[in-house]
């Protein structure tokens, strides 16, 4: 009787390779598929601003149209702040950081014990060290439960402070810039890991300007507890 090869096995060399892919296939699709997924189902889920209802005004056409927060002209919700018409790219001001500084406190207690961790990975980004998959999916996977939400309570915290995503957008960009986050977006990675790519792990750092510095300065040391926020885009 003929035996088979080394390391073949009752299932032969083929099928000892195929078992070997179903398991890789299953490891990945626990451990990283599944976790991604469920963080960008979290992510995605539509987000409302909680505000008070206003008493619909006409506009001369005999439609009755409501008065939104967050439209430019400067009309607001009651128990909302004003949204003073503002230029979305205008330099980053005082008033914007304090503002800003709200929503991320209130984004920041959303996340919970998640953020924690977030935290040590963007410690560890400080001392040079670069995430990888893992790293991004190890993340992914514990904030995906408290993500939603991280996301509800910055829409929130937005219409309470008269800030438009783009405005705070714009803050975000010009603090990370002056704290040296980097230009990784966990988020985007996510995407990207779903669509089959690989994600961009670039730290590069932009330089920030020195008016961007001299704005960010005072508050350095308050921004740079939440400053993890930034990997995830938020």
């Amino acid at each position: 009787m003929r035996r088979s090869g080394p390391g073949c096995g009752c299932l032969g060399c083929g099928g000892g390779t195929l078992l070997v892919l179903a398991v890789l296939g299953a490891l990945a699709w626990f451990l990283v598929i599944q976790p991604v997924r469920g963080f960008l189902a979290s992510w995605q889920l539509p987000t409302t601003a909680q505000t008070q209802t206003q008493t619909p005004q006409g506009d001369g056409t005999g439609v009755q149209v409501p008065s939104l927060p967050g439209n430019g002209d400067g009309t607001t919700t009651p128990g909302t702040a004003p949204v003073p018409p503002v230029n979305t790219n205008a330099p980053v001001t005082a008033t914007d950081i304090g503002r800003f500084l709200r929503v991320r406190q209130d984004v920041s207690t959303a996340l919970g014990g998640s953020f924690t961790n977030l935290q040590n990975v963007w410690t560890d980004i400080q001392n040079g060290q670069t995430p990888n998959i893992l790293t991004i999916v190890n993340v992914l996977r514990d904030v995906g439960n408290s993500i939603g939400r991280a996301r509800q309570a910055q829409a929130t915290a937005l219409a309470r402070e008269g800030l438009s995503p783009e405005r705070y957008a714009t803050v975000r960009t010009t603090v990370n810039r002056a704290l040296g986050v980097p230009n990784i977006d966990f988020a985007r990675a996510a995407e990207a890991i779903q669509a089959g790519r690989l994600p961009d792990l670039n730290t590069t750092v932009q330089t920030a300007t020195p008016q961007e510095r001299a704005v960010v300065e005072p508050y350095r040391q308050q921004l740079t507890q939440t400053a993890a926020l930034g990997l995830l885009g938020l």
